[in-house]
């Protein structure tokens, strides 16, 4: 099982990135993004379950979008209005939905916003 994150760049706030998670070797119903800033612990950005239930940390809340495309096996972050805060390494994750913890990592795509 690989997963393999892209789409990270620097940005100026407000901007808006697209990050995208390419899954191979199996298929995941149950994913996520979480992030880690500099200095900072990992934190839950936004997960997606099978039945389609969708949570964000408070912080990105109306700003960034997750979505899954199926036929792709592609699992995206839409980043908009982004903020420096918004600065980290951003990471993909899948689990077995049946199990809480994500057993599945990427390695990681870099996100830096300046003001």
């Amino acid at each position: 099982v690989q997963l393999v994150e892209s789409g990270g760049d620097s940005v100026q706030a407000g901007g808006s990135l697209r990050l995208s998670c390419a899954v191979s070797g199996a298929s995941f119903s149950c994913m996520g993004w979480f992030r880690q800033a500099p200095g900072k612990g990992r934190e839950e950005v936004a997960t997606i379950t099978s039945g389609g239930t969708i949570n964000y940390a408070d912080s990105v809340k109306g700003r960034f979008t997750i979505s899954k495309d199926g036929a792709k096996n592609t699992m995206y972050l839409e980043m908009n209005s982004l903020k420096p805060e918004d600065t980290a390494m951003y990471y993909c994750a899948a689990r077995l939905c049946w199990l809480r913890n994500f057993s599945y990592w990427g390695q990681g795509t870099r996100v830096t916003v300046s003001s």
